[in-house]
C-alpha cells in the first residue's frame, strides 16, 4: 500500500484516495516573468514522477498545475520592457513548456491561468467577508483575518504569537493584525491597465494566495487529495490557502482542504542557497546547454523528493556517469521486448516506491539490474533488459534507444559521426594488418576527443561520448 509523508500530520500515512480508484492532485506552478530555474525543475520532476507512479499504480489521475500570470513581479518586468502583460506572460509560458518537454514531464490535465479565475476569486472573497474572515482597509485593499481562522498554522507549526513576536518589517495602519494577508488590491495610479479587474471593492488584482484557492476548487473540488509544491512555499502560501479555502467552505462541506500536503526539498547550489546575488543562479536553459536533460532528470531523481538537492557540476557529472552505465547495459542487447509480465523486480521496486516515493531505492534496483545484465547471456539477458527499460520507464528514464543518448554529446564540440565512424574503421583496418600500435593510437586520440571506443564479441566496435 502507498505511503506518504503528510506535510500537516508530519508524518507518512497510507494513502486512501477520497473517491476509490481516482486522485485529484494540484501543485502550485510557475510565476512566468522570467525563465524556469532548476528549483522549478525539481517541481515539476516530482510531482510528474508521482503522477507517474500514481498511475503505474492503477489510479485515474486528475493531475492541476497552474500558472501565475498576475502578480507584482509580473507587472514589473512588463512595464520595464515595454510589453503588455500577456505578451510577457505567453513568451515565458512558452518557454516553460519547451524546457519542461526537454526534461521528459508529461504535460498535467489541467494548466490554468490565473487570469482566467478572477470572478472565482472574487466569488470566494465575498463569502470570506459575508462570514467575518476578510475586510476592506481604508487603502483599498481586502485582507484576510487571519486571528479570525482558528486553524491558522497547522500546516507549518507556526502559532500566530509567534509570528507577531517575529514580525521585523513595519506594517502598514490599515491592517488590523500585521499577520493579515491581502485577497484583493486595490488598483494603483502607476499600474497598467492590463493589470486591473472590477470589482466590488473597486477596480483592482487578485493577491496571489487567493489564485490557488480558486482553481484548486473550480477544477477539483472543495475537497481533494494531494496539494504539492516546493517547501519554500508551506508557509505563507499553503497556510494561507487552507485559511482561505477552509473558512469559505469548510462550514457546508465539514472536510478539510486538501487530505495530504506534499513539499519537495530546496535545492541548494555548492552547498549555498541558490539566489542571483550570490550569482549561482540556473536556469534550465542554462544547463541543458552543458547536460542532457535526461541526466538533470535523473539527478533529481536520485536524491528523495523531500531531501534537499545540492546542485554542482559534480554531481550532474555523477548523474551522467550513472545514467551511462543504465544505458551501457541495454546497449549490449540487441532488441528489448516490450515490458509486461510481473516478476519480483517489479514487487521490490513497487515496494520501495510506495514507502513514500523512494527513488533513491528505486533506482539502485535499476543498478542491480544493470549490473546482472552486464553478467548475463541468452534469454536471460533479455528478460534483464526488458526489466530494466520497464521500471525505468516508470520514473520517465532510459526511453530513447541506448545508441541515442551514448552518442549525443550535448555540451561537446567534438567529432562528427561521420569521422568517428572513418577512424573506427581505420582503426579495424589497422588491426586486420596486426598494426596494433597504430590502432593503439587511433583508440587513444579519440579518447582524447572525448570519444569512447568498446570492442564487442565478433569483432564489433561500438562507441559512445565519454
Amino acid at each position: 500500500m502507498l505511503q506518504i509523508f503528510n506535510t500537516l500530520t508530519r508524518r507518512k500515512e497510507v494513502f486512501k484516495p477520497i473517491e476509490p480508484g481516482q486522485v485529484k492532485m494540484y501543485v502550485c506552478g510557475m510565476t512566468v516573468y522570467d525563465y524556469c530555474h532548476i528549483g522549478h525543475a525539481r517541481v515539476m520532476v516530482v510531482f510528474d514522477m508521482v503522477q507517474r507512479w500514481l498511475k503505474a499504480s492503477g489510479l485515474k489521475v486528475t493531475y492541476v498545475r497552474n500558472i501565475t500570470d498576475i502578480d507584482d513581479k509580473i507587472i514589473k518586468r512588463a512595464l520595464e520592457n515595454q510589453e503588455s502583460i500577456a505578451q510577457l506572460t505567453q513568451r515565458f509560458i512558452d518557454a516553460m513548456h519547451q524546457d519542461a518537454d526537454a526534461l521528459g514531464i508529461e504535460r498535467p490535465d489541467h494548466e490554468p491561468r490565473a487570469t482566467d479565475y478572477v470572478k472565482s476569486m472574487q466569488g470566494i472573497i465575498s463569502t470570506l467577508i459575508q462570514k467575518g474572515y476578510a475586510y476592506q482597509a481604508e487603502d483599498g485593499d481586502v485582507n484576510y483575518a487571519v486571528r479570525q481562522f482558528k486553524g491558522y498554522g497547522k500546516l507549518s507549526g507556526k502559532s500566530l504569537d509567534d509570528l507577531r513576536a517575529g514580525e521585523r518589517v513595519a506594517i502598514a495602519s490599515h491592517k488590523q493584525d500585521p499577520l493579515d494577508f491581502v485577497l484583493w488590491k486595490s488598483a494603483k495610479p502607476t499600474e497598467p491597465a492590463d493589470s486591473q479587474w472590477a470589482s466590488p471593492w473597486g477596480m483592482g488584482r487578485p493577491g496571489w494566495h487567493i489564485e490557488c484557492s480558486a482553481m484548486s476548487c473550480d477544477l477539483l473540488g472543495q475537497h481533494f487529495d494531494i496539494h504539492g509544491g516546493g517547501a519554500d512555499l508551506q508557509f505563507p502560501h499553503h497556510e494561507n490557502e487552507i485559511a482561505q479555502s477552509e473558512g469559505a467552505f469548510s462550514d457546508e462541506t465539514g472536510k478539510p482542504f486538501v487530505n495530504t500536503w506534499m513539499h519537495n526539498g530546496f535545492v541548494r547550489v555548492n552547498e549555498e542557497k541558490m539566489s542571483k546575488s550570490l550569482g549561482n543562479f540556473f536556469t534550465i536553459r542554462d544547463v541543458l546547454k552543458s547536460y542532457d536533460p535526461e541526466v538533470v532528470r535523473f539527478f533529481i531523481l536520485k536524491a528523495h523528493y523531500r531531501s534537499p538537492l545540492n546542485y554542482s557540476d559534480a554531481h550532474l557529472d555523477e548523474a551522467k556517469q550513472g545514467l551511462t552505465r543504465l544505458y551501457n547495459a541495454l546497449a549490449s542487447v540487441a532488441e528489448i521486448p516490450t515490458y509486461a509480465k510481473p516478476s519480483e523486480w517489479r514487487k521490490r521496486f513497487a515496494e520501495v516506491m510506495n514507502d513514500d516515493f523512494n527513488t533513491p531505492e528505486a533506482i539502485a534496483i535499476l543498478f542491480e539490474l544493470a549490473n546482472e545484465i552486464n553478467k548475463a547471456e541468452g534469454e536471460q539477458k533479455v528478460d534483464l533488459a526488458r526489466e530494466l527499460k520497464g521500471l525505468a520507464k516508470l520514473l520517465g528514464l532510459l526511453e530513447r534507444s541506448p545508441q541515442a543518448f551514448l552518442q549525443g554529446g550535448i555540451g561537446q564540440a567534438g567529432l562528427s559521426e561521420e569521422s568517428i565512424q572513418e577512424a573506427i574503421e581505420a582503426r579495424a583496418q589497422a588491426k586486420k594488418d596486426k598494426d596494433f600500435a597504430k590502432a593503439d593510437q587511433i583508440r587513444q586520440d579519440l579518447l582524447a576527443q572525448g570519444v569512447v571506443l568498446e570492442d564487442k564479441p565478433g569483432g564489433i566496435t561500438v562507441w559512445r561520448r565519454a
